[in-house]
Formats: structure tokens, C-alpha cells, sequence
């Protein structure tokens, strides 16, 4: 009987002597967040890029926080995250390059139908946060440092309020994992409207507040710095990159629609 294992062994050792190409370099690995996945966007974007280029995409979905963290120790080939100060400083400090704007949605706050909080009437989101810590209601908190999660420290810190109230409770999460939670204790979370479009037919919350352009929440796509990490795939990294601004991707973006909403608004512009 054959060796199934020794087969394959030998069959890939006489690839490499016969000069076939590295399949690795078809391999574009993108750290991304967890709302581009949960959303389904990606799902409907990447096989058009993989079908018209020849490249495979392989999706790291995590918190933007990991995802910057592996972009730099150049474990991945592209980043593509939602935080505006932690992507400057990745710049900044010379990880980065080429960042681009793609597209957008924006963060809203979730909780029961009924508002226990009364948290509608707020002026601003800060000032519904404070309501929330006031009213005692549960806040469900991704706690992993994505971008969500950063934004909601922000809002905690604008309302004068220390995140350790007796009903916040931080999951350590992704969004998904984090609204199944906080639905299942009817309280209050931050998250981008994508992915509570996404997972609206799995639970039982209400947007309770939409701050509109105050919650705007932007993606980028950036490449690796090449002198850090010469062999990374930035061939590909940099297709993928073109690809996604591309009056095509662009058009996807806008026409992606899950229940008959549209969850991203393309932004790329020269």
C-alpha cells in the first residue's frame, strides 16, 4: 500500500527541483478586523480580486489592536483597520505606508428595546454613556483593544467616567461574540452598524442611539514597510491595495447590502 504522506513528499521535492513557482507568493495575508469579516463583506469582495489576479487572500480577522501588533512583526503582508490615531502612530513610526481611505460606516450604541437607560433623547454620546453608568444597566465592552473598543474608551473618557462601574463587564471578544452577549443580558454595547446589521435576525436589540457623523467610523487599508520586512508579499499586498480603490471594488463596497441595507459607503478618493 502507498504512503499517502510520502507521496506528497516527493511529489513537492520534485517540484522544487524542476523550478515550479513558490505557491506561497500567490498568498496575500490580510489582518483585518473583525466587523469586515462578520459583516460578510470580505466574503463578497475577495473572490472577485482572487478570480481577475490569480492571488489567494488569507483573511486574519481579529481587534485592531492585534492587527497592528502583527503587521508589526511583519507576520502579515496588509493591514486593514478602523482606528485613526493607532493607524498615524503605525505610520508614523515607519510600518506603514501608502495608507488609503476606502470606506466607511458609522459605531452605534445597542440596547433593549425599552431604553432602560433612557438613553434616546442624548445630546451626544458621551452623554449617553454617562446614563448608561448612572441607570446601573449592564454594558457589554469588546475589551480587546479593536477599534471599537478604542472608541468606546474614548466616549468613556468625554463622559468623566471610569469603566469600572458595577455593570460594565469587558469579554475580551470579538463583535459578534460581544452583541450575542450583550443581548443575551439585555444590555448595552458599542458597535459598528455592519456587523448589528449582520447579526440583527440573532438578536433581540435596538439601536438606542445613533450619533451620525460624530461616530463616523473610517477604514484604511495600509502596506508594510519593505526595509523592515523585505520579504513580505508586497506585490500582492500592493494589487490588493489598487485593487480595493478601483472604481470596481469601489462600486461593491457601496452596493453591498445585508436585509436591503447598505452597511459601507465607499470613500477612496485621488
Amino acid at each position: 500500500m502507498l504512503n499517502l504522506k510520502r507521496v506528497i513528499g516527493l511529489a513537492v521535492t520534485a517540484a522544487l527541483f524542476v523550478g515550479m513557482p513558490v505557491q506561497a507568493n500567490e498568498v496575500i495575508k490580510l489582518a483585518t478586523t473583525t466587523s469586515t469579516e462578520n459583516s460578510g463583506l470580505l466574503k463578497n469582495l475577495l473572490p472577485t480580486f482572487e478570480a481577475e489576479s490569480g492571488y489567494k487572500v488569507q483573511v486574519i480577522a481579529t481587534g485592531t489592536g492585534k492587527a497592528l501588533k502583527l503587521a508589526r512583526q511583519g507576520d502579515v503582508d496588509v493591514v486593514m483597520t478602523h482606528a485613526p490615531a493607532a493607524e498615524a502612530k503605525f505610520v508614523s513610526e515607519g510600518y506603514g505606508r501608502l495608507p488609503r481611505g476606502i470606506m466607511e460606516n458609522d459605531f452605534v450604541i445597542l440596547g433593549p428595546k425599552n431604553d432602560p437607560a433612557k438613553i434616546r433623547p442624548s445630546d451626544s454620546a458621551e452623554a449617553a454613556f454617562a446614563k448608561i453608568a448612572k441607570s446601573g444597566a449592564p454594558f457589554i465592552s469588546r475589551g480587546d483593544n479593536s477599534g471599537t473598543n478604542m472608541k468606546e474608551l474614548i466616549l468613556w473618557n468625554k463622559a468623566d467616567v471610569k469603566p469600572d462601574f458595577a455593570g460594565y463587564t469587558s469579554v475580551g471578544q470579538g463583535m459578534g461574540k460581544t452583541l450575542l452577549m450583550a443581548n443575551e443580558l439585555q444590555g448595552y454595547t458599542l458597535s459598528d452598524r455592519g456587523t448589528f446589521v449582520a447579526y440583527s435576525g440573532k438578536i433581540d436589540l435596538a439601536v438606542d442611539f445613533d450619533g451620525g457623523k460624530a461616530l463616523a467610523n473610517p477604514y484604511q487599508i495600509m502596506l508594510i514597510s519593505a526595509e523592515k520586512y523585505p520579504d513580505l508579499n508586497h506585490k500582492g499586498a500592493k494589487a490588493l491595495s489598487d485593487w480595493l480603490i478601483s472604481a470596481e471594488a469601489q462600486g461593491m463596497i457601496n452596493n453591498y447590502k445585508v436585509q436591503g441595507e447598505q452597511l459601507f459607503k465607499a470613500t477612496y478618493s485621488e
